[in-house]
C-alpha cells in the first residue's frame, strides 16, 4: 500500500524534549528504524515531520543576534529546518534500509504549501511560537516588524498566523520521485508557507502550518492508501483525564466526526491530529490511522490505533 506517515514532534527529540544535535539525530535513527520495517514489509512510503522545536532553536539564535544581524522570516527558518531534518533522516533511513537488506533509494525535498494572503491569521495572528522575552527584547524584535504580546509574569511572546493550507505545490515531486521507487521525506512543518502573486509566482510568508493539516492533503495528492499519524499516544481518548476515559479503536468517519464536533480533542494537542485524519477520509482516503511511533507496522496491517474509515457503521466500532 502507499502510505504517508507524520511524524509528530516527539519523534524528533529526545524523551524530555531535548533538540540538541545528538538527541536530534539519536531520536531520528529511532523514528527510521521504524520506517524502514515499514518499508520492508513492502508499502510505498512518504514521511512528513514537524519542526517546531528547530524552529524554536533557530528564533532564540535570530532573538540573541537581532542586534547585529537581521532576523531571518519564518519561511527561510521552515527551509532550513526542512533541510536538516530531512539530511538526518535520510541518512538515518538508508542505514535502517541496509541493515534490513533493502536498497530502495531515499530523497528530501523542499516543499512549499499555499496559503490565502487573505487569510484572516495574517491580520490577527494568534500562534504563539519561540520562547518568552523581556520587554526590552520584544521591543528590539517589534521594531523588526514582528508581532508580540505580554503575556504576564511569564514576559512577553511572539504571535504568528496560522493560514489554512490550500495545496501543497510540490506534491507532483512527490508523486515522480515515489514512482521511480523513492522513499520521500516532504513537506516537513506543515511546508514552507507561500502565498501567489498576480503575476502567478509564489513567494514567502511569515506564518507556520499545521503539520497535520498539511498531511492530510499531502496524502490525498499522493493517492495514498493510509495516513499514519504518528503521535505519543497508542489511540486517541474519548473522556480523556476522566474516570470514563476510553480509547477509540476502529470507527467511522460518521461517528468520529460527532466525538470531534461534542469536544473530545483538545485544540492544542489531539485536535489537530484528529482534524487531519477526517480530512483525509473525508476527501477519499480509504483510511486514516493515529497511534504511536513504534506500532506503526501494526497499525497499517490495522491491528493497533484509532483506525477510521468511511464505512465502519456504529455498531461495528472498537471503543
Amino acid at each position: 500500500m502507499r502510505v504517508l506517515v507524520a511524524l509528530g514532534g516527539n519523534a524528533m527529540t529526545g524523551p524530555d524534549g531535548d533538540a540538541a544535535p545528538h538527541a536530534q539525530r539519536h531520536a531520528i535513527a529511532i523514528a527510521m528504524s521504524h520506517v524502514a520495517d515499514l518499508v520492508a514489509a513492502g508499502h510505498d512510503v512518504a514521511i512528513t515531520h514537524g519542526n517546531g522545536p528547530q524552529v524554536g532553536n533557530i528564533l532564540v539564535k535570530n532573538e540573541l543576534a537581532a542586534h547585529a544581524v537581521t532576523p531571518e522570516p519564518l519561511d527561510w527558518c521552515g527551509t532550513e529546518t526542512q533541510g536538516t531534518i530531512g539530511f538526518t533522516m535520510l541518512d538515518a533511513l538508508e542505514a535502517g534500509l541496509a541493515q534490513r537488506g533493502v536498497e530502495r533509494p531515499v530523497a528530501a525535498i523542499v516543499t512549499r504549501t499555499l496559503v490565502d494572503a487573505d487569510d484572516p491569521g495574517f491580520a490577527h495572528p494568534t500562534k504563539p511560537i519561540g520562547r518568552y522575552a523581556t520587554r526590552e527584547e520584544a521591543a528590539r524584535l517589534i521594531e523588526h516588524g514582528q508581532t508580540w504580546e505580554d503575556r504576564g509574569e511569564k514576559g512577553w511572546r511572539r504571535v504568528v498566523a496560522s493560514p489554512e493550507p490550500l495545496e501543497v505545490l510540490d506534491a507532483h515531486t512527490v508523486i515522480t520521485l515515489m514512482r521511480a521507487g523513492y522513499v520521500v521525506v516532504a513537506a516537513g512543518g506543515g511546508g514552507v508557507p507561500v502565498v501567489g502573486t498576480d503575476n502567478a509566482a509564489v513567494h514567502g510568508v511569515e506564518a507556520v502550518i499545521d503539520k497535520d493539516l498539511t498531511a492530510a492533503l499531502l496524502a490525498r495528492a499522493m493517492a495514498a492508501d493510509i495516513l499514519v499519524i504518528a503521535t505519543d499516544i497508542e489511540h486517541a481518548i474519548l473522556g480523556f483525564g476522566t474516570p470514563e476515559a476510553q480509547p477509540i479503536g476502529r470507527v467511522g468517519l460518521a461517528e468520529m466526526e460527532t466525538y470531534a464536533a461534542h469536544g473530545h480533542f483538545a485544540s492544542g494537542s489531539m485536535g489537530p491530529k484528529v482534524e487531519a485524519a477526517l480530512r483525509f477520509v473525508r476527501s477519499g482516503g480509504a483510511r486514516s490511522i493515529i497511534t504511536t511511533l513504534d506500532q506503526i507496522g501494526v497499525a497499517v496491517d490495522g491491528g493497533v490505533g484509532t483506525i477510521i474509515e468511511s464505512h465502519v457503521a456504529p455498531a461495528e466500532s472498537e471503543r
